[in-house]
């Protein structure tokens, strides 16, 4: 209950909206007295009496305009509905995505792509059913049977006695199948994202399906999921078969009982026949809002079920300092110190005790064998990740108690796989720096060697790179992936193999490029080129964690350890 209770409190932010549809609410429920009054009084007061026949045809508009009346404010009613279920979806939906962008890292690992686009899209859209139905149904249902069911008593309160008494049972039912239906619903949700995330993996990986020619094996795989999805919605399917007729049995009992209880008083002339009319009229009225409650019940544990899911990420815990910390000075030095960090990712230690120092304006190159720890070092500079110990600073400043937007707008990051957004080359560049002119992204293609495969492409800067840059080479990527860096002109530099998707004369080029850039910043270079590192003002060995060897090219080399050891195996070289 507690979900649904979250879920109606974003009704607050609109609380002219809210008391609109209070007022069509209250309105429809009067209108609906309209018509079986009107036919009571017809039938005990004018068709038995001929000198009263002339006011047959008033009474007949009167009819007609509780119809009008109450149709009208319904429409009404859904109009203002719909702007604000609408509304709230807009809210939820844009809290959820926030949300996911202030979640670190870690977070990402453990969950499946196609999992949380199901609950930003899919949950968010099953909430709206608890919005649209619950406020829409559930309040015009409630003031129905509340209203119906004072006026019954009135009339005939032995008779009204017995036509509700299946009421309490209704409820009794109800609650049973609230209560034992939440880990249904709840199951068959997370079939469906089970085989949405699957669906998304497929889909995405459908190059390496076919080159594996798995795709028999990958159609049986997919038939297990889609099959725990049969099973779970057929579950609910089974419980609902006993429930709703179960439930349809009660109502028309009630109708039973009226007309046993209310026959007989009108045989004993204790009620009028116009009155018995009346009060089947009114029973169906009675009977009709409590049917949909209990459908409602259906839509309501299936908008709880998604709203648990939507929930969970929105009390999940963010990252440390997204947005509020301090901030980087405006002109930056660049002095990077590691101090005895330590970082395990999920109880595996990476790194062990790592002290490395870059002056203002140095390059830092990273060496080592994979998995040495390379990538995470640039990781935690960044704080995609947080170290467990030891202490990273920007000038003297822990980047601990940085707001991480501040951070960030002072690092330039290039990844050893370019990530191109479904969209236009210009699109992706201003990801950078969101006012460039057109100048400026001429410039930023023209250092990166990418401006002349940029104006050969159908629409220039216009044109689209297609999901993940598909369109492109994976050397193109590369050079706009540093273009956008190059754009940004940030004061300190990551490079993750930032050339190791292009040929060797391509990278002599954007080296140059890059060598360029670097002046007067302070970089850090991971690569296994030599023609990369070579000039580095300072090289870092890693080896399991650790710092092993550092120094210069050449003194590393004069050395005769691991770094030497690296060349000598072509580990490093000058060809790729």
């Amino acid at each position: 209950m507690k979900s649904i209770l979250r879920v109606f409190s974003y009704l607050r932010h609109y609380p002219g909206l809210a008391a609109a549809q209070l007022v069509c609410a209250m309105g429809m429920t009067l209108a609906v007295f309209v018509f079986p009054n009107a036919t009571g009084y017809v039938i005990d007061q004018i068709i038995p009496n001929p000198a009263r026949h002339g006011e047959f045809s008033f009474w007949i508009c009167i009819a007609v305009l509780g119809f009008l009346a109450k149709d009208g404010l319904n429409s009404i009613r859904i109009f203002i509905n719909n702007i604000f279920e609408q509304k709230v979806i807009f809210d939820i939906r844009s809290d959820l995505y926030e949300k996911i962008q202030r979640l670190p890292l870690q977070w990402f690992d453990s969950r499946r792509t196609g999992d949380i686009m199901t609950r930003v899209v899919e949950d968010v859209t099953n909430m709206e059913r608890v919005l649209i139905d619950g406020v829409e149904q559930g309040l015009i249902a409630a003031l129905q049977v509340l209203g119906i069911g004072v006026f019954l008593f009135i009339l005939n309160p032995t008779v009204a006695a017995w036509a509700t008494l299946p009421v309490p049972l209704l409820a009794v039912g109800a609650w049973v199948y609230s209560t034992k239906g939440r880990d249904r619903y709840r199951n068959q949700r997370d079939a469906a994202s089970d085989l949405n995330a699957l669906l998304h993996d497929n889909i995405s990986g459908v190059h390496q399906i076919k080159a594996y020619a798995a795709e028999t094996a990958e159609h049986a795989r997919f038939n297990r999921f889609s099959d725990t999805l049969r099973v779970t919605s057929l579950r609910m399917m089974k419980w609902w078969a006993i429930y709703s007729p179960s439930m349809s049995f009660l109502r028309m009992i009630g109708y039973v009982l009226v007309l046993a209880f209310g026959g007989h008083a009108v045989m004993r002339n204790e009620l009028t026949m116009g009155d018995f009319t009346k009060f089947l009229l009114f029973l169906a009225l009675f009977y009709e809002p409590i049917d949909r409650l209990n459908s409602l019940n259906q839509m309501v544990l299936s908008g709880r079920a998604a709203a648990d899911r939507v929930f969970e990420i929105l009390d999940s815990e963010e990252e440390s300092h997204s947005t509020h910390g301090q901030t980087l000075p405006e002109k930056l030095a660049g002095h990077v110190h590691f101090e005895n960090v330590a970082f395990s990712y999920q109880e595996q230690p990476t790194l062990n005790g790592i002290t490395l120092d870059a002056q203002p304006g140095q390059t830092v190159a990273l060496v080592g064998s994979t998995g040495a720890g390379k990538t995470t070092v640039l990781a935690l500079l960044a704080r995609f990740y947080e170290a467990n110990s030891g202490s990273i600073t920007i000038d003297g400043i822990d980047i601990g108690t940085l707001a991480k937007t501040s951070l960030r707008e002072n690092l330039a990051y290039v990844t050893q796989e370019p990530f191109l957004f479904n969209g236009t080359v210009r699109e992706n560049l201003q990801l950078a720096k969101r006012d460039a002119s057109d100048d400026a992204l001429w410039s930023a293609l023209a250092a990166a060697h990418a401006e002349k495969f940029v104006r050969n492409l159908p629409q220039g800067l216009d044109t689209n790179v297609g999901e993940r840059g598909v369109k492109l080479s994976g050397g193109e990527k590369q050079r706009l992936s540093i273009a956008r860096a190059l754009l940004k002109n940030a004061p300190i530099l990551l490079l993750d193999e930032a050339t190791a998707s292009v040929d060797s004369e391509t990278e002599r080029q954007i080296q140059d490029a890059l060598d360029r850039l670097m002046e007067n910043r302070t970089a850090f270079v991971i690569a296994h080129r030599l023609s990369t590192i070579q000039n580095a003002d300072r090289i870092y060995v890693l080896e399991k964690g650790h710092v092993i060897e550092q120094g210069t090219h050449t003194d590393l080399l004069e050395h005769g350890g691991k770094y030497a050891e690296l060349c000598q195996k072509s580990f490093l070289s000058a060809e790729h």
